[in-house]
């Protein structure tokens, strides 16, 4: 979409899972700097970009924020029904392009905020980037993954094979193994 740039944030633990098997992102998956990352790229974007499930749960600075919620459970593009400022998309019915459009939003970063199906549709639209973060010490078996095709495939693999390359590494708490590395095309 010209005019905009649509960027990709997860925190994933050191099997690519963002939540665990009953769909809660556990404690040990949250740590300050990257929660702080997190925070500032949502308040800088245009829109923030969720599946039904995920919310980033920041009280009323959540509400605040535009927000397009993707779920197959409504037809085309409506207003939220409970949440100010937020549209219900089916992206079966209407194009991303043309949703945006519709809620006014043409320019700016669109940020992706999860989860695993939301984070799959948008490997095809598109990132311009996805900035993965990863919590090196925790391993969640049986979790909910940041792709569709993870585990059998590395989260970094799937996003090299949708043209994305990795920036430089950095640390965000070397204690607990938390890195970020943000993939641009």
């Amino acid at each position: 979409m010209q005019g905009a740039a649509i960027e990709g944030y997860a925190v994933v633990s050191a099997d690519g899972m963002i939540a665990d098997g009953n769909g809660h992102m556990p404690d040990d998956l949250k740590h300050e700097p990257d929660a702080h990352f997190f925070r500032e790229g949502l308040d800088s974007a245009a829109l923030v970009v969720h599946g039904r499930h995920s919310h980033e749960q920041q009280g009323p600075i959540s509400d605040r924020r535009r927000r397009l919620i993707v779920t197959d459970r409504t037809p085309g593009l409506s207003a939220h029904s409970s949440i100010p400022n937020a549209w219900v998309w089916n992206p079966a019915s209407i194009p991303f392009e043309e949703a945006c459009h519709k809620i006014g939003v043409t320019t700016g970063k669109i940020a992706i905020s999860g989860g695993t199906g939301v984070f799959g549709l948008f490997l095809k639209i598109g990132f311009d980037t996805f900035h993965l973060s990863r919590a090196g010490k925790l391993v969640l078996p049986g979790g909910r993954p940041v792709f569709p095709r993870v585990p059998a495939k590395t989260p970094e693999h799937v996003l090299m094979e949708h043209g994305l390359k990795a920036g430089p590494m950095q640390v965000l708490d070397a204690a607990e193994d938390v890195t970020l590395v943000s993939w641009r095309r």
